[in-house]
């Protein structure tokens, strides 16, 4: 199919490209960006006042296929990246068989190739079953098509097994996706540890249960070579300690989830399990400084943490409902609305937090529209003011503090490979 997007202003991280341009799209592949283009398409869309960016990366998503399917599946899951403006998704592996062998590897990209809109790269485990006891057949995945390995859910406790996890990973030239926490740390608690934990009566969870697994973490990075990403950094410290670590030289980088850039927990409602996430919503001082790492490139990447749940699964008490929020049909708006708005980026720094740094940290050939590349495109309306409904969402999960909230800039039509998976223009 040839598509040619007309009038919009090109946002392209890769080369520096911010105009006002029209785009050609033929038999999947940029062929040209230039003003006025005459050739003829089979589809036209108009742009004018819009963003065309290459299509947004998600390094950190819940798909819960195989074996969560209720909650969602690799169908539901892809079809909400596309509302979302994304067209390429990094699936993590606690999943049921959780994703530690070729096999379930293969499982997932055949299925997201029969019945997924975007690209589905599965992450495989660090240990086998996730049970921090046994190297997982790391090899075997890479072979298998795997770009990364975490053990996301949880931190491999034992040091020595993880170092040995990393080791393999910088081996194969994979990198490493860290979720930082210590588990003997967490003792039950399931908010932040600060006076709302008091007010509310609820146990906390202190920024030190994240912040020393993010610092063994950059010191086995640091050791073995490995290529490090940390996943939904939460916490002031978390942000200092990647800035000296990359002043250092250590090969780390670090995402931020909007969640975390947006609320405190002083938006926290009494009772509402929607804001219940792990790590969980900090104070104000880290929100402030999650936002200024973005701000200031120490943290690169703005991933969602996609983490569906069923109504019955978060309809329980604070202490019982499960961890986690959907994020795949919110995070464009609000780091826009957040974010750009509020003046921390630019659309083009947003562009680079959402598809180009994602795309060199996992080593694919993304992230970039220029003439070319695979057509993976992203048409963002900047002015475009709306409230977040929740029932409107493609996804399985309804689980989000965001329902009702005001937000400018809406995603209006998403493009992988050539083919238009999600479109509101031209209605």
């Amino acid at each position: 199919m040839t598509i040619l997007i007309k009038g919009g202003k090109v946002i392209n991280p890769a080369t520096g490209m911010e105009e006002v341009a029209d785009v050609l799209v033929e038999n999947g592949v940029v062929s040209k960006i230039a003003k006025g283009i005459k050739d003829k398409a089979e589809k036209q869309i108009n742009a004018k006042g819009c963003f065309v960016m290459p299509g947004f990366i998600d390094m950190h998503v819940h798909l819960r296929d195989p074996g969560f399917e209720q909650k969602e599946d690799i169908e539901s899951g892809s079809r909400a990246a596309a509302h979302g403006g994304y067209t390429t998704i990094l699936a993590m592996p606690n999943t049921k068989p959780v994703v530690d062998n070729p096999d379930v590897v293969n499982y997932v990209h055949n299925k997201a190739k029969t019945v997924g809109l975007v690209n589905v790269m599965q992450v495989g485990a660090v240990t086998k079953g996730q049970m921090g006891k046994e190297l997982a057949d790391i090899e075997g995945m890479a072979k298998a098509g795997i770009r990364a390995i975490s053990e996301d859910g949880k931190s491999v406790m034992d040091a020595a097994l993880y170092r040995d996890g990393m080791l393999e990973a910088a081996r194969l030239g994979i990198p490493v996706l860290a979720h930082c926490e210590d588990i003997h740390m967490v003792r039950g608690g399931v908010m932040n540890a600060d006076a709302k934990a008091k007010e509310l009566g609820l146990p906390g969870i202190t920024n030190s249960v994240e912040d020393v697994i993010v610092a063994r973490d950059i010191i086995l990075a640091k050791d073995t070579g490995a290529q490090l990403h940390l996943c939904h950094c939460s916490t002031k410290d978390s942000v200092l300690m990647v800035k000296v670590a990359k002043e250092e030289g250590v090969r780390v980088s670090a995402e931020v989830c909007p969640h975390h850039f947006t609320l405190s927990t002083d938006d926290m409602k009494e009772a509402d399990t929607n804001y219940k996430m792990n790590p969980p919503l900090r104070t104000k001082e880290d929100v402030k400084a999650l936002r200024e790492g973005l701000r200031d490139g120490i943290m690169e990447v703005i991933s969602t943490d996609h983490a569906p749940h069923t109504f019955e699964d978060k309809n329980r008490s604070m202490q019982e409902a499960p961890f986690g929020i959907v994020g795949l049909e919110t995070a464009a708006c609000l780091t826009h609305n957040e974010l750009v708005l509020g003046g921390y980026l630019t659309p083009m720094q947003m562009a680079a937090c959402m598809s180009y740094h994602p795309a060199q940290i996992v080593g694919i050939d993304k992230g970039d529209i220029q003439p070319g590349k695979a057509a993976d495109v992203v048409i963002f309306d900047p002015e475009e003011t709306y409230r977040i409904d929740k029932n409107t969402f493609a996804s399985k999960g309804r689980n989000t503090p965001f329902d009702g909230k005001e937000v400018t800039g809406r995603v209006k039509c998403t493009i992988c490979d050539g083919e238009v998976v999600f479109n509101e223009l031209n209605k």
